[in-house]
């Protein structure tokens, strides 16, 4: 073989390598996009459904397609394509309202036109309280060693949905609060451990959240690690990874 054909085949070598890892880069863009995204947990307001170190699956596809499905919001659109609306209990990834920039993850609990109130630490829909039953406490270990025993309860909203919720008290911040009429086009958003969430019961902060800033729905967990490990730390993984939590359906 001359000098030239074995440049030519290092060349020929070289460009199949790029062209292989631009059409995995752009595969990968297009699942994130239209069907799967990553995002891991790093807040305890959705324990103990979801907890700090959980790394789950959100499907893009379940509520239809809005910019906020695209990356940093490129694709200049107003509303949803393709829309299917969230139900009653879904657990669902969404823009802040207040700043777009940001990813929360809350359990859809108010449907547009609904009145949603918190009476004495209990939920309450259209005037009626949510069925609730108190169950095992939630343990858990804080940083220095010490267990700590939080109540929980688990809910059962109108249309049959059922999950486990946290409630360190009943006089907490926002454990009574006025009523809100949860506006057309919008949704009631709340996480399970409801002295330590940020919502919107908080309307300053959160409020109401609007259909097209829905990003998807939670769908599974793939992988979990200790509050205090980190993922990416392969070699401890033996002693850090949940491994109860794998593969566990939301």
């Amino acid at each position: 073989m001359s000098v030239s054909d074995d440049s030519k085949s290092k060349e020929g070598g070289l460009y199949e390598t790029v062209k292989v890892l631009v059409q995995a880069l752009l595969l990968a863009l297009v699942v994130r996009t239209l069907l799967f995204q990553p995002f891991n947990i790093p807040s305890g307001s959705m324990m103990d459904t979801l907890l700090i170190g959980d790394y789950l699956f959100v499907s893009k596809y379940s509520y239809g397609y809005s910019r906020y499905s695209f990356p940093y919001g490129l694709v200049p659109m107003e509303g949803r394509i393709w829309a299917s609306e969230p139900e009653r209990g879904d657990v669902a990834v969404f823009k802040l309202p207040k700043d777009t920039s940001v990813d929360y993850i809350k359990r859809v609990i108010g449907l547009p036109g609904d009145e949603i109130q918190m009476i004495d630490g209990v939920l309450h829909i259209n005037g009626t309280a949510v069925e609730r039953t108190q169950i095992d406490d939630f343990i858990t270990t804080d940083q220095f060693g010490n267990v700590r025993r939080v109540p929980r309860y688990r809910e059962t909203l109108p249309n049959g949905v059922t999950y486990d919720t946290l409630d360190l008290t009943t006089r907490g911040t926002w454990d009574n609060t006025g009523v809100y009429k949860v506006p057309p086009g919008h949704y009631f958003m709340m996480g399970d451990n409801r002295d330590n969430s940020t919502d919107s019961r908080v309307l300053s902060a959160v409020g109401y959240v609007p259909f097209e800033n829905f990003v998807g729905r939670a769908e599974m967990l793939f992988f979990s690690v200790d509050e205090d490990a980190s993922a990416w730390m392969f070699w401890k993984w033996p002693w850090t990874v949940r491994g109860s939590r794998l593969f566990k359906l939301l």
